[in-house]
């Protein structure tokens, strides 16, 4: 799952990046309204970590903005004011979740979750896909029950076909969704991860749709 982080505060930034990257995520982080809004609107994000109080554009104007261009992902607004106006602003602006600062880091990553679980028809925090089981909690991998040991790539490449079951989803898709902005978008790494996947899973769940990508079905 890739993730925006659009935060001023430099050390705060630096946490809510070094979380995210310690639970699987990608990252990629904007320090003002302007650049945040520039990088959502380009960039293929499953969620966004939005402070309200920036400078150049606020937050709620960047939301706003987003969700007028019909940017959908999920937002988590954060705020460091306890004013349920501010609350109902975000809401309004189209945030689907907030924090109030300070908070801990472990709520930030519940809710995160939890956003890009909804955002997917997903409401539990295992993801199922026949034999295969990945708990977005601990981020651990079963196989008939049994634990499989994945690398980070490999484990951020069985999330999002997991969270997207069924579906066709491109190669170009993929390498947009499971690095940052600065990958060379014309490497073919997600055959590769796709290759590992399917021997230590020892299925064929991912099916390659010629000349469209790949597919998740359920294994037998």
């Amino acid at each position: 799952m890739r993730i925006l982080i659009v935060e001023d505060d430099l050390e705060l930034n630096r946490q809510l990046e070094e979380a995210c990257l310690e639970a699987g995520y990608v990252v990629d982080k904007a320090y003002d309204g302007e650049e945040g809004h520039f990088l959502g609107d380009t960039e293929p994000y499953d969620a966004v970590i939005l402070d309200i109080g920036l400078p150049v554009m606020d937050g709620i104007t960047v939301l706003e903005n987003w969700r007028k261009a019909e940017r959908k992902m999920p937002v988590l607004m954060l705020t460091a004011r306890d004013r349920w106006s501010d609350k109902v602003s975000g809401i309004d602006a189209g945030a689907d979740d907030y924090l109030a600062k300070p908070f801990h880091i472990e709520e930030m990553l519940a809710r995160l979750r939890a956003l890009i679980r909804r955002s997917n028809g997903h409401a539990s925090s295992e993801l199922v896909c026949g034999d295969i089981v990945l708990d977005t909690r601990t981020s651990k991998v079963t196989y008939k029950d049994k634990p499989v040991k994945l690398t980070s790539h490999e484990l951020r490449l069985l999330s999002y076909l997991l969270h997207h079951p069924g579906e066709i989803i491109s190669r170009t898709e993929l390498t947009e969704h499971l690095y940052d902005q600065d990958f060379d978008k014309d490497s073919n790494t997600i055959e590769v991860f796709v290759g590992r996947l399917r021997k230590k899973l020892n299925t064929d769940f991912v099916e390659t749709v010629r000349g469209l990508g790949y597919r998740l079905q359920e294994s037998e």
